[in-house]
């Protein structure tokens, strides 16, 4: 028998088919391990295979309809299974329910080709099955606050930015509303990331991630916090230091990371800059850590809600006026008018002038040296503001705890940019 032969039988539709297996296997492997499911691995790998069935009749007989009708016998099937017959707690199977329904669907996928897509799908869809413990434990530690920040993202992204002109206004062109705004959603959403993981994580995983996620939301609130802990003994002093510098670093991966999503073209000189920086800084983080002993219970950073609507425009305003004064004093006083906004802006906000900066060079208003060396002084100079708060408040002993670690991570930057 020839190969033309084994393709008039369908044979070469057998990779679907194995692969529509593939997929209910995975996603009843999951669903078998639950005894209140009342489908498990031969029933999921069944309704799977059902799928790309009705999908390949359906496709030759040029009867779609067939599909909604196979969908249709799936749910009948799944009201006679739990109709009248309470499971184990008394659930009512709805998740099982609509994981069949899920896998029906994705049956039909692989038919019409998209394979690589309904293997995704019947991932995603396996995890959120199997972390059902997890995620009910993050949902409830979620407080009214939490659910109402995330809304206000949701604002600031889907209902804000779309009804917005993109399009180039003012002096030099530099005010752009839907990018200006963008800039704010991208700040939000990094600064929410930050803020609801350090909700949902808390103290579990000590001092390294606390300063990571506090960085994340704001340095300058958790150094403020840590600052003011850092009296109560010794050990809480090492522990704060510890804290300060990690969220300090944090401001280095955060613009690394902004300027990859903002400006790409500019990442490759400003990494290396920002990356001896952050080496240079862990270096002298990591010797604080050795002599780190357990401090019990570690207070957690008061961070305001970052995505609250007046937070929203108040940097949005920031933005724009840095924006402005940055363009304006770059072409009346040259490079020297540019460093002192970013000098005096980066004093309390580094975003702002990160922003502007990449922005300017994505107009082509700046060149990539000009805006790697304005970015780099408002980091410098944010730690200079950083550090001058954090002895003030935590007095000599701090500061001598966190001097050779921020010396070091201004140097990195400054030997970054001689090397540029």
């Amino acid at each position: 028998m020839d190969i033309s032969s084994f393709q008039e039988n369908g044979i070469e539709s057998l990779p679907l088919f194995l692969t529509s297996l593939a997929i209910g296997l995975l996603i009843g492997l999951e669903r078998e391990r639950n005894p209140s499911a009342k489908a498990g691995l031969r029933t999921f790998a069944l309704v799977s295979l059902f799928g790309t069935l009705i999908a390949l009749l359906a496709a030759k007989s040029g009867s779609p309809w067939l599909m909604i009708a196979g969908l249709l016998a799936v749910a009948g099937m799944i009201i006679a299974a739990y109709i009248n017959t309470p499971t184990e707690n008394n659930d009512p199977g709805t998740t099982t329910v609509a994981a069949l329904l899920i896998c029906y669907g994705l049956g039909v996928l692989v038919w019409f080709g998209m394979s690589k897509l309904a293997v995704m799908l019947a991932i995603a869809t396996t995890t959120l099955l199997y972390f059902k413990p997890e995620l009910q434990g993050m949902s409830q530690q979620l407080t009214r606050r939490d659910l109402v920040s995330i809304l206000q993202f949701s604002v600031l992204s889907f209902v804000i930015l779309p009804i917005l002109p993109d399009q180039n206004y003012g002096p030099y062109e530099a005010f752009n509303p839907y990018q200006a705004w963008m800039m704010v959603v991208l700040i939000s959403g990094l600064s929410l990331a930050g803020y609801v993981a350090l909700r949902w994580t808390g103290q579990s995983y000590g001092a390294p991630l606390l300063g990571f996620l506090g960085g994340l939301v704001s340095s300058t609130a958790t150094t403020m916090l840590y600052a003011k802990h850092s009296k109560l003994n010794d050990g809480m002093l090492r522990l704060s230091a510890v804290v300060i510098l990690i969220a300090s670093q944090v401001v280095l991966v955060r613009l690394i990371v902004v300027s990859g999503i903002v400006s790409p073209n500019i990442l490759q000189q400003l990494a290396p800059v920002m990356g001896l920086g952050l080496l240079f800084g862990l270096t002298a983080t990591l010797f604080n850590w050795k002599r780190l002993r357990n401090t019990g219970e570690l207070p957690m950073p008061e961070t305001s809600n970052p995505t609250e609507i007046h937070a929203a425009l108040g940097f949005g305003l920031l933005f724009v006026v840095v924006l402005l004064c940055a363009a304006w004093l770059s072409d009346v006083a040259g490079s020297g008018g540019l460093y002192i906004v970013a000098i005096v802006s980066g004093l309390t906000d580094m975003d702002a002038i990160a922003l502007s900066s990449l922005r300017l060079f994505n107009l082509q208003k700046l060149s990539s040296d000009q805006a790697v060396t304005s970015i780099s002084l408002a980091f410098i100079s944010n730690m200079v503001f950083k550090f001058g708060m954090a002895a003030s408040i935590g007095g000599v002993a701090l500061a001598k705890h966190i001097a050779v670690g921020f010396l070091a991570m201004a140097s990195g930057v400054l030997i970054g940019l001689l090397l540029l």
